[in-house]
């Protein structure tokens, strides 16, 4: 009896290990793939080619309404490529699943507030995920060029994953939320999780949560001259 249980534990460990040899190859490949897709389209405010539209993606919105750090982070390089004029539009996109949480609503609000022209500024209701925001950028509100913001850490996969889409996406990366060293350095670490996840979003070619009718939010906004 006790050789057999042996035996079971073995064959228990070794299914284990190659399990986790395999898990580790295609969170690898899938990394792999994002950074090239990504390569040559990361830059910073300064350097970041003109597009018509950038799109934020959404973060944690506090329950009083205001974006959290790393989503002002987000929206303050929004601002600056609007002032500096490298952009004519600012699309943000991010989750109202709930009534009570609008981060779309509490973005708007943060930009108008610093200047941006209500006008200038769409909402996407329905960014659930990245996938989601990118494929709706292009199919919902007739997005083909933009440039992105979110954190460094997030920047390959949604650049990888808008260019996928049909999207000529370029991005800027915020570091400066680096200084909160224990939720940078998690978040880094849950990346390796979304790029298993952007792998399978690219091969099932799924539709997003809530896709919905064409919007021409965007275009109307950009006919404002």
């Amino acid at each position: 009896m006790r050789v057999r249980w042996r035996a079971r534990l073995h064959r228990a460990v070794r299914l284990g290990v190659a399990a986790a040899i395999v898990g580790g190859l295609i969170t690898a490949e899938s990394s792999m793939w994002l950074r090239l897709q990504a390569q040559g389209h990361v830059f910073d405010v300064a350097s970041v080619p003109p597009a018509p539209v950038v799109m934020v993606l959404g973060a944690q919105v506090y329950d009083d309404g205001s974006p959290s750090p790393f989503l002002q982070a987000r929206l303050e390089l929004a601002r600056q490529l609007y002032a500096a004029g490298k952009v004519q539009a600012i699309l943000v996109s991010g989750d109202h699943m709930d009534w009570g949480y609008d981060e779309p609503g509490s973005m708007w609000l943060w930009l108008n507030a610093r200047g941006v022209p209500a006008g200038r500024i769409i909402e996407d209701h329905a960014g659930f995920d990245t996938y989601d925001s990118c494929t709706r950028a292009r199919r919902v509100f007739g997005v083909d060029k933009m440039i992105i913001v979110t954190q460094a850490f997030h920047l390959e996969r949604a650049i990888a994953l808008c260019r996928h889409v049909g999207v000529d996406a370029s991005g800027v990366g915020d570091t400066t939320m680096r200084r909160f060293r224990l939720p940078w350095a998690q978040a880094s670490v849950r990346e390796y999780g979304a790029a298993d996840k952007a792998a399978w979003d690219v091969l099932s070619g799924r539709d997003p949560v809530f896709l919905g009718r064409r919007e021409t939010s965007v275009q109307d906004a950009l006919n404002q001259g």
